[in-house]
């Protein structure tokens, strides 16, 4: 069965960071775009950040920009999203998803990915 697992998420303070990890089975993480979204409580869903399945090229909502880092270790099948100078509107529930998509480009946009796992929360609070 496909599966991703995050884990990592936490309270913290801002300016202080944390580091989310995506555990993958089921499935070839090389031949997948991953992407990160985030949900606040009565909010929609949005793109946080991507990386390609081919050369690693990301993207990033332009909020994050400079303070996040979406990686991956396909030989260990896991994604990272390291983030860095957390603020209070970084709080919501962290997914992340695949999407069976080969090339260098990936997008934010949720409807594309074809897995996700079930979310960690993150709170940014002081």
């Amino acid at each position: 069965q496909e599966q991703l697992v995050e884990s990592g998420g936490g309270l913290v303070k801002p300016g202080e960071s944390l580091t989310l990890s995506c555990s993958v089975s089921g499935l070839i993480l090389e031949y997948y775009v991953i992407g990160w979204f985030r949900q606040a409580p009565g909010k929609e869903r949005e793109g946080v950040a991507c990386i390609a399945s081919s050369d690693s090229i990301t993207n990033y909502t332009d909020s994050v920009k400079g303070r996040f880092t979406i990686s991956r270790d396909n030989a260990g099948s896991t994604a990272y999203l390291q983030m860095n100078n957390l603020k209070p509107e970084d709080t919501g529930v962290y997914y992340c998803a695949a999407e069976g998509f080969y090339g260098e480009t990936c997008r934010l946009g949720p409807r594309v990915y074809d897995y996700w796992g079930q979310g960690t929360q993150v709170t940014v609070s002081s």
